[in-house]
């Protein structure tokens, strides 16, 4: 049985230029209104954390690589980028 170890991604996902962010909007709008004139745009995006096992660091980044394909972003409207370090 091979050994592993324990690993935290960082996975930040966000909407790819040029796609609608209602989201955004809305917050740029309000901290308009707040008096933040200077603020030109907002976009929205999300940030999870995974921990998981693999043996080495090329494998969990296979891993979590693959879970955004198919879970954690939509690869149409969305991009990600991500971080692992040791958990």
């Amino acid at each position: 049985m091979s050994e592993t170890a324990r690993w935290r991604a960082e996975v930040f996902v966000s909407l790819r230029p040029g796609v609608n962010d209602p989201q955004g909007l809305a917050v740029r709008d309000g901290l308009r209104r707040l008096g933040y004139e200077e603020v030109e745009d907002v976009r929205v995006g999300r940030y999870v954390q995974v921990w998981l096992r693999a043996p080495d660091v090329e494998t969990a980044e296979r891993r979590v690589a693959a879970m955004c394909e198919q879970l954690l972003a939509n690869p149409v409207v969305e991009h990600y980028r991500f971080i692992i370090e040791p958990a």
